[in-house]
Formats: structure tokens, sequence, C-alpha cells
């Protein structure tokens, strides 16, 4: 049913749970796990950077891989195949554009908590994927 499992991840305790649960459903459903950080970049943000200042991309990607190292901080995937990911960009966008390019069959992703008013003050990601996904998208609490 649920081939691949999209768990976008910022580190954060909810990102954990998501994968967590994430990875229940993944055993029973003999599917696989991408877990995915997105990398704000100024270009994302709409903004570009005064002359002579740049960002690295080695420094993106380390960034990248200590988020992706701190969410499996002592979390046991078993036997579950689970692939690390990272690229720059919107959020948002970056998780619609990888459901699309890698046949995502579920998304599941944790939630900050800030509600309904607030986080469409605020812009949630969560929001806007449940929102445009083109799969089942789970919010983990």
């Amino acid at each position: 049913m649920f081939k691949t499992i999209l768990v976008p991840t910022d580190a954060s305790e909810a990102a954990r749970s998501a994968l967590i649960l994430a990875l229940e459903i993944a055993k029973k459903f003999g599917s696989r796990i991408l877990l995915l950080h997105v990398v704000y970049t100024p270009e994302a943000l709409g903004y570009t950077l005064s002359s002579g200042v740049t960002v690295p991309q080695e420094e993106v990607s380390i960034y990248g891989g200590e988020v992706l190292a701190a969410t499996l901080i002592g979390i046991d995937t078993g036997t579950v195949p689970l692939e690390k990911k990272q690229k720059p960009g919107h959020p948002a966008s970056a998780i619609l554009e990888e459901v699309k390019s890698s046949d995502v069959d579920l998304v599941v992703m944790g939630n900050r908590g800030y509600g309904p008013i607030a986080g469409s003050m605020l812009g949630s990601v969560s929001q806007r994927i449940l929102s445009k996904a083109e799969c089942p998208v789970m919010i983990a609490k």
C-alpha cells in the first residue's frame, strides 16, 4: 500500500515522533523511508546575498547531515530501508517536489502545534503539505 514514506525533518521532537510513527507503518507495509531535510537558502526566501558573501555548499551539506544524524539519535530503524536526503530550498516547496519526483505514497511529518489561526499567519509547512500534496499526509503530534 505504501511503498515509499517521506519523513521531512528539522530534528525537532515533532519530526522525531513522525519518524517513529513512519517506522511503525513501514514495518507493517514493508515500506522504505525517505528522510528529508530541506536547508533554507537565501534564494529560497527571495533574497540575494550582498556581494562577497556566500554560503559554501559544503557548509550547507554539513549542516544538513548533522540534522539528519540528530533526527536518528536513539531511534532503532530495524530492518526498514531508510534513505537520507537533503536539498536546498523552501521547505514546503521542496517537500512537494520530492513527493512527485520520488513517487511518495505517504508523507508523515511533525506539527509544531501553532494551531489553525497562528499557523495560517505563520505559514505552517505542515498545513501547506496537507493541502497540496498529491498523496495522503499524516501529521504526528
